[in-house]
């Protein structure tokens, strides 16, 4: 696997053929909170005058090496190629034209300039708070409340149809995001404004052990009697939660709903 240096060289001597205007490092490998491994990508962006010409032919990512498999990807006035390497780096690629540079960096929480003889990224500034918590306001508090548990139902229909990619869909694609949203908002009231990265990927940095545990308890989705019983254990989590934040906070919390919600539940679920 070739070293961190050789990557960036070869990052280098590519703009430099291919005369890129400016060349910048974003991702894991500029955060310093980051663990590091052999899994970090090199998310690399190359500000071009010529966007449309180098994409044109692209027998010139052949110099970064031999790949195992690719994607190219258009979004607004970029364009992204993914790149997985027979020697097991991965570069993600991204040409920006050099009006658009803007653009780029406001979806950056951190980079760091490569290469930049015009000072193209001069003006400009990553934005490091992009991954960041608030404390939450009782109005967001109010709408996570009512999305877990409104959609918690669409979770016991799933189940109660036996459709295991919709249940599980539902549960941990919104229900569990809004709990961990729930448990953002919980470090954020002690401490403030908070980085927990990009994912959640931090949030548990800030909590007990346990915490991490009891949430890493609710990812069995392999049948549908586990994600059963993650459902029940998810809305006795979130419940626990919300509670103690309404009351930290002084929020309302609908002790009603939730109440009814987990009855509807229990007589849909508990008899199958």
């Amino acid at each position: 696997m070739r070293t961190e240096t050789e990557m960036l060289d070869v990052v280098l001597k590519t703009a430099e053929t291919l005369q890129v205007t400016a060349v910048a490092m974003s991702g894991s490998r500029t955060d310093t909170k980051a663990s590091k491994d052999e899994f970090q990508d090199y998310d690399v962006v190359y500000v071009v005058e010529n966007l449309d010409e180098l994409i044109t032919d692209l027998s010139w990512l052949d110099q970064f090496g031999k790949r195992i498999l690719e994607q190219e990807v258009r979004l607004g006035h970029r364009c992204l190629f993914l790149m997985l390497f027979e020697d097991g780096n991965r570069i993600d690629l991204t040409l920006c034209s050099k009006v658009h540079i803007k653009e780029w960096v406001e979806s950056e929480a951190n980079f760091i300039v490569l290469e930049d003889p015009k000072g193209l990224f001069v003006p400009h500034s990553p934005t490091p708070q992009r991954y960041w918590t608030s404390p939450a306001s009782a109005i967001e508090f109010e709408k996570v409340c009512n999305e877990f548990w409104w959609v918690s139902s669409y979770v016991v229909k799933g189940i109660c149809r036996n459709q295991v990619i919709y249940a599980t869909d539902h549960l941990y694609g919104i229900c569990q995001q809004e709990l961990l949203k729930v448990l953002a908002w919980q470090v954020a009231s002690d401490r403030g404004k908070v980085d927990i990265g990009k994912n959640y990927k931090y949030l548990f940095n800030y909590l007990p052990a346990e915490k991490e545990k009891e949430f890493s308890n609710l990812l069995d989705f392999s049948s549908i009697n586990k994600i059963t019983q993650s459902l029940f254990a998810t809305m006795e989590l979130f419940h626990q939660e919300a509670q103690f934040l309404a009351h930290k906070m002084e929020f309302d919390y609908d002790m009603e709903v939730t109440e009814k919600m987990i009855e509807y539940s229990e007589e849909r679920l508990l008899n199958r």
